[in-house]
């Protein structure tokens, strides 16, 4: 079974409001999910995030796949590491041995 981290989109129509959900991959986009760990309000000024990292970082850690989306708040909330803040800091690293 792939598990994947993705959004739900609640809200009205032209007001989206998306929830952050653990979902089997093959159950359609706003069907049935396994964890709610969290919200997205895109609308809001500013933007609001609303993320409980501790089971997401569990749910990472269990091999579940976060969409493109998905992934961008997490490395914003600090969840994911920046790929070029990772790469910087082990090029510093070799530098200084």
């Amino acid at each position: 079974m792939a598990v994947k981290i993705r959004l739900k989109r609640m809200g009205a129509k032209k007001k989206p409001f998306y929830r952050v959900v653990v979902a089997d991959s093959r159950m359609p986009r706003d069907g049935r999910f396994i964890e709610e760990i969290g919200y997205y309000d895109p609308l809001a000024d500013p933007i609001k995030i609303k993320l409980n990292e501790e089971r997401a970082v569990e749910w990472l850690k269990n091999g579940a796949i976060p969409t493109d989306t998905v992934k961008y708040l997490f490395k914003n909330a600090g969840i994911l590491p920046d790929k070029k803040a990772a790469k910087q800091n082990s090029e510093g690293e070799a530098e200084s041995l």
